[in-house]
């Protein structure tokens, strides 16, 4: 009998509990959960473990009370780590989550070692290069979710000027999550029909622009909190991909050893996920301006990682 492939989540937040509640409706998968706040991940299993009860599928479900727990695990999505707050700097929250990253990859690192690493923390670009530096683990093992995200969020802002081809829609970004992401346009397209064909210049700009300001957008309406139910969704589409050895390209946070001109920073790039994380980076011919764009999403990040081998890593 074939055995039982475990995803542990550490961080039972919004966005870790969200998506171990769709990997758990969705999936065969074990499905282990760690928070600081213990009785908080007991509860969430709980209450998951009953919804699997309302139907015919039960999941197999448990709480990581020690870091001994997390043994086994094939993949892990890290989820932990502080929001920024009023008053808070870039900085300040940089190394608040690095060390949040630090300590978490010491327990991944003596107990699971094989695993795979599926970051979301922020400033996630930043938070990969932390794992990876932390863990020792090769280039391939570890990756961040945004570019899914961010693709889906400029999809919908396709879908919503068209009013039409649901779940057709091809829409990639690239770069560094935050403000100088790379929403590629010219990749983009509506069932094989280039997007150009299909929206004006202008339409296709108020696309882009919308997309860098989902996320503000989603604050500005909640008040406070931020999204959860879509970076949790685009994060199952990479556990899934990755467990399932599916060799889906997808966009990823991994780090670039030469690829698109870049040595030693992590970027967002059309990646094939499969059993071992990073099967193969895909490189885009990008134009001139595309080119451009990319480059300064990357000098963001290279900062941010400068930041971090100057004031934190010893």
């Amino acid at each position: 009998m074939e055995r039982v492939k475990k995803v542990g989540i550490i961080g039972a937040g919004h966005v870790g509990s969200t998506l171990a509640y769709i990997l758990s409706a969705n999936t065969p998968y074990e499905i282990v959960l760690q928070d600081k706040d213990k009785d908080r991940a007991r509860g969430m299993l709980l209450d998951m473990f009953q919804a699997s009860c309302v139907g015919p599928k039960f999941t197999k479900l448990g709480v990581i009370a020690d870091p001994k727990d997390l043994k086994g695990c094939d993949l892990i999505v890290i989820a932990a780590g502080s929001p920024r707050l009023p008053g808070m700097s870039r900085n300040d929250l940089l190394f608040a989550n690095a060390k949040v990253i630090s300590e978490i990859c010491k327990d991944i690192k003596e107990n699971s070692p094989e695993a795979i690493l599926l970051l979301v923390t922020n400033p996630l670009d930043a938070m990969v290069y932390t794992a990876l530096r932390e863990t020792g683990f090769k280039h391939k093992q570890i990756l961040g979710m945004a570019g899914v995200l961010d693709s889906a969020r400029m999809a919908s802002f396709i879908y919503e000027k068209l009013k039409c081809a649901p779940g057709q829609i091809v829409a990639p970004v690239m770069g560094g999550h935050g403000d100088d992401m790379v929403p590629l346009a010219r990749f983009s397209s509506v069932n094989g029909v280039p997007l150009n064909e299909l929206l004006s210049q202008e339409e296709i700009q108020e696309v882009i622009e919308r997309t860098k300001n989902a996320g503000a957008e989603i604050v500005s309406c909640l008040k406070k909190g931020s999204a959860y139910f879509a970076p949790a969704r685009a994060t199952a589409e990479m556990v899934i991909a990755i467990m399932s050895d599916s060799r889906k390209i997808l966009p990823s946070a991994v780090y670039l050893n030469g690829e698109y001109g870049y040595k030693d920073v992590v970027g967002g790039v059309p990646v094939e996920l499969g059993i071992n994380g990073v099967e193969r980076i895909v490189e885009l011919q990008l134009n001139q301006e595309e080119k451009a764009h990319f480059d300064r999403s990357i000098q963001s990040v290279e900062a941010l990682i400068n930041e971090l081998k100057t004031n934190y890593f010893k």
